[in-house]
């Protein structure tokens, strides 16, 4: 079926059952950011493949919400569909919860499938509702009832992760968590983020795609700690190691019915934002319970010393691979006959050639020209254009590494950069570098730091439309939190933390600009006004001195500059053929 006639028969089921508007967000069970094929219900329904996305539908309406990294991706994906495009974040849009108390009478029922909405989402529904008494229904999950090809969950097996790379074992991480539930007055605490049970019990998974997390749920509770996963997934090997640690197992279901047999008055700990609708309900009804910030979400964030050396070394065979892709890259002269496909197709080559390699940490977005300014940009064989030795080219990549998540972008000039690019390249490389160098008191959140880096790109009027940085794994999701640079966020930066530094521009219909690198936070001084923190850069790539304009920097920029390509010459060079290495000490010239 296409999109319409897709949407024209959820729309006679939701007359069946009496609801006049359906939301179908893009989350799974554990409120992932990317999900198995199984809930991709969003995609399904409406062609747009975006990972961010949510999409409701009256009985005579349909529209799509996404943020500002998938406006031009979605306007091209929902061509036809008939679905609304609503682009969040540009002045006079309304949220879906503002159009929908637009579009719906007094009394009306709004539904939804609760096993992926969360708590917290549904609290926001019920708040915006409330003046008009518009209902909630989330009994029902009315696209599964049309997708007759579903995917099944997947029942892909785990597998244990060494602390030679974890840096702790999983009795250490449970007692700590058991500390911090009993500090706060909790005797349980549901986890349901999936690379949340795979940091905590040390295992990790091939359920979705990019991230090695494998789909289940856990309990840690003063009296045992068990893990809901379906028996087939567990090895023996894997099940024996486990359960000598004293791990008990449930089948992935069991969780619901596991609450009805704890005592009543079991204080449970739940995270209002990775806890879905359905769970809340069926632990509210069965113990007490109090919302706050899962335990293990915030340790997971704080990396230890071996996982952060761990990280270290595979940015070497990161920005190794890297380095040989761009010499590749540069020697294709004027036999140059690929797309954006197949180099970054080459460039998955080179980097499948470092040790503990074990993937990409999310699809490659390589854009070359206009697309380049299409936030997330996915490239299809059949439109993906003919690279030429002229204009911009941007690559946003990462590998998974056994012992590092990585994630890199880089913008590039293939030849004739205009005063106008480099510019605009040389403007975002002014906010990477001030966050790069930002040292700043004990407390400050993420928000603050994601708006110095935005001021040389203010200056000019422009702005970067996502967030300046986000949370990085250890071989985990190339996406967590609770820290990033972003406007909003309130989380304070701790040393250990992982963050990436991808301030960007795009002008629609010409070109873009991103530079990205990875930063860890770390101790700086003390000082009669506190303590104080700082960033130490990770990632080891050249920037395209091609595409900088020399004279919009300030002579500490520049210094910033010529230490940063030293140290990634100095470092990478061992690795490299002699040509390879030639090329490289241009590339890192100082300035």
């Amino acid at each position: 079926m296409k999109p319409q006639e897709k949407v024209f028969e959820l729309q006679k089921l939701m007359k069946d059952h009496q609801i006049e508007a359906w939301i179908v967000p893009s989350t799974d069970p554990h409120q992932s950011e990317y999900v198995a094929e199984h809930w991709k219900g969003r995609a399904w329904l409406s062609g747009f493949t975006g990972s961010a996305g949510t999409i409701v539908v009256t009985g005579d309406k349909s529209g799509l919400w996404t943020d500002p990294r998938y406006h031009l991706r979605a306007e091209q994906e929902l061509e036809g569909s008939g679905i609304e495009l609503f682009r969040e974040g540009l002045p006079d849009v309304p949220n879906f919860r503002k159009w929908l108390i637009q579009e719906l009478n007094s009394g009306d029922t709004v539904g939804f499938d609760g096993s992926v909405l969360s708590q917290q989402e549904v609290r926001k529904l019920e708040r915006a509702f409330q003046e008009k008494d518009i209902q909630l229904n989330y009994q029902h999950d009315l696209v599964g009832q049309l997708w007759d090809d579903r995917p099944i969950i997947p029942r892909n097996p785990i597998f244990l992760h060494g602390t030679e790379f974890a840096g702790e074992t999983r009795g250490s991480k449970f007692q700590r968590v058991r500390e911090k539930l009993k500090e706060n007055g909790f005797q349980a605490q549901v986890v349901t983020g999936l690379d949340e049970i795979a940091w905590l019990f040390n295992i990790r998974g091939s359920d979705v795609l990019y991230n090695p997390v494998a789909i289940c749920y856990a309990v840690i509770s003063e009296w045992e700690v068990r893990l809901f996963i379906y028996r087939d997934k567990v090895p023996p090997e894997v099940r024996a190691a486990l359960v000598e640690e004293g791990i008990e197992f449930s089948e992935y279901e069991d969780i619901f019915s596991y609450w009805q047999q704890l005592p009543e008055e079991t204080m449970v700990l739940i995270d209002p934002e990775k806890t879905s609708y359905k769970m809340e309900r069926i632990i509210s009804k069965s113990c007490r319970t109090k919302k706050g910030m899962s335990i293990p979400y915030l340790m997971k964030a704080v990396k230890n010393e071996v996982e952060l050396e761990g990280l270290r070394q595979a940015h070497i065979r990161d920005g190794v691979a890297m380095v040989k892709w761009m010499y590749w890259l540069d020697q294709q002269g004027e036999n140059f006959q690929h797309t954006e496909i197949t180099v970054a197709d080459k460039l998955t080559e080179f980097r499948s050639q470092g040790e503990y390699f074990q993937g990409l940490s999310f699809g490659t977005i390589s854009a070359y020209q206009a697309n380049s300014a299409v936030g997330h940009y996915n490239p299809q064989p059949e439109t993906t254009p003919t690279l030429r030795l002229e204009g911009i080219f941007l690559i946003d990549s990462g590998g998974q590494y056994l012992d590092g998540t990585t994630d890199i972008t880089r913008t590039l000039s293939l030849g004739g950069a205009t005063d106008k690019q480099k510019q605009v390249f040389t403007r975002v490389l002014k906010g990477l570098i001030r966050l790069s160098r930002a040292r700043f008191p004990k407390g400050v959140k993420g928000n603050e730091l994601d708006a110095i880096t935005r001021e040389p790109l203010w200056q000019q009027g422009w702005n970067c439309r996502h967030g300046i940085g986000h949370g990085i794994g250890s071989y985990l999701n190339v996406h967590e939190g609770p820290q990033k640079f972003a406007v909003g966020n309130k989380t304070p930066f701790e040393p250990g933390m992982v963050a990436t530094n991808e301030p960007g521009v795009y002008f629609p219909g010409k070109f873009g600009c991103r530079i990205e690198n990875v930063l860890v936070t770390i101790p700086d001084e003390a000082t009669d006004f506190g303590e104080f923190y700082g960033f130490e850069t990770i990632t080891l790539c050249p920037i395209d001195l091609e595409l900088v304009d020399d004279s919009l920097l300030t002579e500490g920029e520049v210094s910033w500059l010529n230490e940063y390509h030293q140290w990634v010459f100095d470092t990478l060079s061992p690795f490299l053929s002699q040509e390879e290495k030639e090329w490289l000490e241009q590339e890192t010239r100082s300035i």
